[in-house]
């Protein structure tokens, strides 16, 4: 699924990509969502397909020494440390062993600290959170996605 160089050095994978550097200033963050190739090819209003994988990486955003937010000369954020890496990934069948209540589909997830160590369990609060999301194929920022994403990347 990903190539043995990563998802952050994947040329396809960054290609895809459409939701970079987003802007969470309320959570004193700046998250990089990255999608898999083929994946990018969903149009709005559809779901993604079967082995559709997100990673977002949520990054503290770098403060100034009076505390407040720092940004750069683009008027964003800046990125300090990597704080965890959070994976959704969808597949045939993976959902169906999660209870009825917090059942997204077939999406599953996993978190890892930014050293890479795996986190704690994080289904039944990633779960919740994505819940709401049914019309949405359970996907936080999926108007902004097609809103955002370059026309050719959806075959246009």
């Amino acid at each position: 699924m990903l190539s043995s160089t990563g998802y952050t050095t994947d040329e396809k994978f960054l290609e895809a990509n459409a939701l970079f550097a987003v802007q969470r200033p309320d959570a004193k963050q700046v998250r990089e969502i990255y999608i898999v190739p083929g994946a990018d090819r969903t149009k709005a209003g559809d779901a993604f397909p079967e082995g559709t994988v997100f990673v977002m990486e949520n990054f503290a955003a770098k403060a100034n020494a009076d505390g407040t937010l720092a940004t750069g000369a683009d008027g964003k954020l800046v990125k300090g440390d990597l704080l965890r890496i959070f994976v959704m990934g969808k597949g045939d069948g993976w959902g169906d062993k999660t209870i009825p209540e917090l059942r997204n589909g077939s999406w599953i997830y996993a978190a890892y600290e930014g050293g890479g160590k795996a986190a704690a369990d994080p289904t039944t609060t990633c779960r919740a959170c994505h819940l709401p999301l049914t019309s949405k194929d359970f996907v936080h920022r999926y108007d902004e996605y097609f809103a955002s994403r370059p026309k050719s990347a959806a075959g246009y």
